[in-house]
């Protein structure tokens, strides 16, 4: 398996436990009421796996982008060297006033 997909996979398991780990907190903590609402109703268990399921996507994809950014090779802090942009000297045009408007 390429290392690229062992990784995606690696982390968006992570992102799903990180999901799990918040769901249960907030049903734990009953936030917003939401632990009586998913057991007083007949889609509570459906609300719960969707809270988690769209939170894992989340999660998951911050995790993934958070491990890829910090595949980066370190920046070159010695400077280097900067050209100085070229700037076109500036000409001088002539306008004949007589075709402006109004005169």
């Amino acid at each position: 398996m390429p290392k690229l997909v062992r990784l995606y996979i690696i982390q968006t398991a992570i992102g799903f436990a990180i999901s799990a780990a918040f769901v249960a907190m907030l049903l734990f903590m009953n936030v917003a009421n939401l632990w009586h609402l998913v057991t007083h109703t007949g889609a509570g268990p459906l609300a719960v796996f969707l809270l988690w399921l769209f939170n894992g996507i989340v999660f998951s994809g911050v995790q993934f982008g958070i491990s890829v950014m910090l595949m980066a090779e370190p920046e070159d802090r010695d400077g280097g060297k900067r050209d100085d942009l070229p700037v076109a000297d500036p000409l001088s045009i002539r306008i004949d006033d007589t075709r402006l408007p109004g005169h």
